[in-house]
């Protein structure tokens, strides 16, 4: 992601665009002068930059575990490092001054429009404690006046009560630039008496209201869009009550369409689907964690088994931490400085997954192509199709000799046979896996998917009850029928090339069919 943030940046300076801006240093004053007087406007020069920041947030929910309220503490992170990577005195201004832009009516490309009327308020004020401390001055010093104690109480009072407005807007600052965001939420959250209000949420939803307006602000200041992209870990070590308020708190914060926020949820589906249907958020889905998680989640990743390579990978990132070793990452970072040199045939690679994105997209667009008869009716589901299939057709292209077998159509194709009927699916490489593992002599690397299913389909209907949510996960059988055993007719060998790259299909869901199979044969 950074260095797709330094591609964009890079190509909007070669086409001639002015440089983004930073609210430090000098761009510190500049931000605070806009900030007071000035309102943002959304021009159609603005929704047409490329270039974008993205500020990453990483949540631990197992630090947070002792608290009442875990989805409180997603919050309150998410608060405290905005108000860290942006400062606290522009977002402290921003509450008492600050306006969410506006878009821009017509073809206009001025960016920042004048606040007249509170610069005609600003004036105003000033004035008036001007006149008033004339008044006083003269009450006081001009010789044969200083009698008329009148005159004294009226500069008094006008400059008194023009200047008071000076200093409780000062304070109103002060206070926002004292008391943060984070500390107002744990306020909320710590007083029983109002947390059991039906306004308390809604009090924490304008906190977070705020901090978007104010992201919209920073994006028309610092010339390019913005994302906070927040990374929640360690959610599968807490209690179920803790799990649903943490999706609970993302729902909340993605309410907003405009919401610039991008949610990474690292979670173990075995141990985070179960902790769902223990708790009440999973009325109206008959209790199934899975549905919630399709629902919830919006570009499934399933990681793949770690393959040789991948373990000493992990192996030499370990022994990296340890302090004796610290030497070659500097080595390393010194590297860089320098320079790297570009990887040979990159460009080729890159343009190639181009053509076989593009291929396989024309597939699933194409009317008179049978694969596009197999997309799904719902929209989020078309959503994680199309969002799948460019990763694994880049991550097929990285695996040497498989795209000698496969083509674009094949890979569109698997991946929306793995999106359509996940547990059908799961349950026939489960069936291949364990024929591979058994005598040599009966591996069936010449047969088809669909044989294989046909083959073990009367166990699967035996284990109808403790598989019961994951079948409801699939389409229409028979469509699943004409799929595999008419319009693709994926052989076993193909499968296992496939499942290297299969990021659309969970993991976990082909290893309790391996457990109930094993168990069932003691």
């Amino acid at each position: 992601m950074r260095e797709e943030m330094a591609r964009r940046e890079a190509a909007e300076l070669l086409r001639g665009h002015r440089r983004p801006r930073s609210p430090h240093g000098w761009g510190l004053l500049e931000a605070l002068w806009l900030l007071a007087f000035y309102e943002p406007v959304v021009t159609e020069g603005h929704l047409r930059r490329k270039n974008l920041e993205f500020v990453f947030i990483r949540f631990s929910a197992w630090e947070f575990e002792g608290c009442d309220k875990l989805w409180a503490g997603l919050v309150t992170t998410l608060c405290h490092r905005i108000r860290q990577h942006f400062g606290a005195l522009p977002l402290s201004v921003f509450h008492v001054l600050g306006s969410r832009p506006r878009f821009a009516s017509g073809s206009s490309r001025q960016e920042w429009i004048l606040k007249t009327g509170t610069c005609l308020k600003l004036w105003g004020l000033l004035l008036v404690l001007a006149a008033g401390l004339a008044i006083l001055l003269v009450a006081l010093l001009v010789p044969g006046i200083k009698e008329h104690r009148a005159l004294k109480v009226v500069g008094s009072a006008v400059a008194s009560l023009s200047g008071s407005s000076l200093v409780l807007g000062a304070l109103s600052i002060l206070k926002n630039f004292v008391v943060s965001e984070k500390k107002k939420i744990e306020r909320l959250t710590n007083s029983e008496r109002f947390a059991g209000q039906l306004g308390f949420m809604s009090k924490i939803r304008e906190e977070v209201e705020v901090l978007v307006d104010f992201l919209a602000f920073m994006e028309v200041f610092e010339r390019r869009r913005l994302r906070v992209v927040m990374e929640i870990t360690g959610l599968d070590r807490c209690y179920p009550e803790k799990v649903a308020g943490v999706f609970n708190a993302m729902a909340t914060l993605l309410s907003d369409a405009n919401a610039p926020f991008i949610f990474l949820l690292a979670v173990d589906p075995s141990v985070i689907v179960p902790c769902l249907e223990q708790t009440g958020c999973m009325k109206g889905l008959a209790d199934n964690g899975y549905l919630y998680l399709n629902r919830a989640v919006s570009l499934p990743f399933s990681i793949p088994e770690t393959g040789a390579r991948s373990r000493l990978r992990s192996v030499e990132a370990a022994i990296r931490t340890r302090e004796d070793l610290m030497c070659r990452i500097i080595a390393g970072n010194a590297a860089k400085t320098r320079g790297v040199p570009a990887v040979p045939g990159w460009e080729e690679a890159d343009s190639e997954a181009v053509t076989w994105i593009r291929e396989a997209f024309r597939c699933l667009h194409d009317g008179a192509d049978v694969l596009c008869r197999y997309l799904p009716d719902n929209g989020a589901s078309v959503r994680r199709i199309v969002n799948t299939i460019p990763i694994t057709l880049r991550l097929l292209l990285h695996r040497p000799g498989a795209t000698a077998a496969l083509t674009p159509r094949a890979a569109a194709a698997w991946v929306v046979l793995a999106d359509r009927w996940p547990c059908r699916l799961s349950w026939t490489l489960q069936c291949l896996e364990d024929a591979g593992q058994g005598v040599p002599a009966a591996d069936p690397a010449g047969k088809s998917l669909w044989s294989i299913f046909q083959e073990h389909v009367g166990e699967l209907s035996a284990l109808k009850q403790p598989l019961g949510n994951l079948l409801s996960l699939d389409g229409d059988p028979e469509l699943f029928h004409a799929f595999l055993g008419r319009d693709f007719p994926f052989g076993a060998g193909e499968a296992r090339e496939l499942l290297g790259v299969t990021v659309n299909l969970d993991h976990s869901i082909r290893h309790k069919m391996g457990l109930l199979r094993a168990l069932g044969r003691l």
